[in-house]
């Protein structure tokens, strides 16, 4: 390399560089949106899942769980919980909190009726069968 960098050849080196990035973000833009509408299961949301996602919503879960990577990192991953536990532990756990555990994070003691454990449970099942290509990676959450 012993003739000199150019103002040509930066130029080209800049825009031969640009235009393949642009081409590869096209490319990969256009095959996100032919595998997203295989993947979407919006036509299995129930009334019980929509209250369920209410309850969620309105005792702030996820200002300490994660959900599908999203959230806080104070509580476990909630994405996978149903596949993992079951629904008779979630209600029972959800239930039983606080463990007043020493040294242990307590979960707050939210008073959920019967339905709202249903509809909690109903809606943890519905976001465990999202097919996220394998996120969150840590199956335990």
């Amino acid at each position: 390399m012993s003739q000199a960098f150019t103002k040509s050849m930066a130029r080209n080196i800049f825009f031969g560089g640009t235009t393949f990035f642009f081409l590869l973000l096209v490319a990969l833009t256009f095959d996100t949106m032919q595998v997203l509408p295989k993947r979407d299961h919006r036509e299995n949301i129930t009334p019980q899942v929509a209250s369920g996602k209410h309850i969620w919503e309105k005792n702030d879960c996820i200002g300490c769980h994660t959900l599908l990577g999203e959230g806080a990192y104070f509580a476990p991953e909630l994405g996978n919980v149903y596949t993992r536990r079951g629904p008779e532990f979630i209600k029972a756990w959800i239930a039983a909190q606080p463990t007043k555990s020493p040294g242990r994070r307590q979960m707050p003691q939210f008073n959920l009726t019967d339905q709202e454990l249903d509809d909690m449970v109903a809606f943890l099942k519905w976001t465990s069968e999202i097919n996220t290509s394998k996120w969150p990676p840590n199956i335990e959450g």
